[in-house]
């Protein structure tokens, strides 16, 4: 186990190193951030002093060694629009997306899983078939649309539900979380609804499939023969079995929504990572992109470990010496 962490961890620095490298030239290269940040109006040694101190002056290999001594430091550069260190503004609204991601895969394990597990059961009831053509509309539905519709009905028409921002915190260990408040968790429902519906589909296609397949398994037929019960069979032979590549998945799919939380964000003006690229975007605040991107991509190495790690929970059989 040592040596396949080390090895991992090497593994990360070299993917770390590589993208570092393909998200800076990507970013730097553009557009000017001091058209906007810059008064059209400024004349030449104006525009000079401003490009002097954003440090746009430097060729573009300097400008990459002096972001990544710094980012070894800990420092991934300030940012042009609010002079804050970028990583400190990523971090500061950093709760609020994992706050909304981990809320929508929470949602989509405890709705896809049984649905799944019914389908694959009792694939030719009607129940089964309603539940697999609700999945074809999960993958199908536009997340702004849906957003845009749960806000019509149910904060405009209804008024169960508030329709924009994160609502009132509470503090958990040194930061701040809506779930812990009444009013929090009101406006989070909607936002992980809407995030979790793709999520739902994919859970609950990938149970229906394992189940059909491991149904068919040697040891299922056994365990029948032996006279357990259809319980036992199901929840301790079947479910345990089709976890694995749920988990898998699901590990996977956290990294991307996090990432891609975007859209659920912008629709219900939810304060988090996603709204804070997109109007750093708008300005080409480029310090805070890159940071964006870089913990992006090392969140996803560290979920990529962490379910790799939990092969050998759910099947102590997986060796991941032999992972790459």
């Amino acid at each position: 186990m040592t040596v396949y962490l080390l090895r991992r961890l090497l593994q990360a620095m070299l993917v770390m190193l590589a993208m570092s490298v393909i998200v800076f030239v990507g970013v730097y290269a553009i557009g000017d951030p001091v058209e906007i940040l810059i008064s059209p109006d400024a004349d030449q040694m104006e525009r000079e002093r401003a490009i002097r101190a954003l440090g746009l002056d430097l060729p573009l290999w300097q400008q990459y060694l002096t972001f990544l001594v710094r980012a070894v430091q800990g420092d991934l550069g300030r940012s042009f629009v609010f002079n804050e260190p970028a990583l400190q503004l990523i971090l500061q609204k950093m709760p609020a997306t994992l706050e909304l991601a981990i809320g929508a895969t929470v949602l989509a394990l405890l709705i896809g899983l049984p649905l799944g597990l019914y389908a694959g059961l009792k694939p030719d009831s009607v129940g089964s078939k309603t539940i697999m053509a609700g999945s074809i509309l999960g993958f199908s539905l536009p997340t702004f649309w849906v957003g845009l519709m749960l806000i019509m009905v149910f904060a405009v028409q209804l008024g169960w539900l508030p329709s924009t921002g994160r609502g009132e915190t509470a503090e958990f260990l040194g930061l701040r979380w809506s779930f812990l408040t009444r009013d929090g968790l009101a406006h989070l429902v909607m936002p992980a609804i809407n995030l979790s519906l793709f999520k739902i589909s994919l859970v609950i296609r990938l149970t229906r499939s394992g189940v059909r397949e491991t149904m068919l398994m040697d040891y299922v037929k056994f365990a029948r023969a032996k006279g357990l019960s259809p319980a036992r069979v199901t929840y301790v032979h079947v479910f345990k079995n089709i976890l694995i590549p749920v988990v898998t998945v699901v590990g996977l799919e956290l990294g991307s929504t996090i990432a891609f939380s975007v859209v659920t964000e912008s629709v219900f003006a939810w304060p988090g990572m996603g709204k804070l690229i997109i109007d750093s975007i708008n300005v080409l605040d480029r310090p805070v992109i890159v940071a964006y991107l870089m913990i992006i991509v090392f969140m996803f190495i560290i979920i990529n470990l962490a379910v790799d790690l939990l092969y050998s929970a759910l099947d102590p059989r997986v060796r991941l010496e032999g992972k790459a």
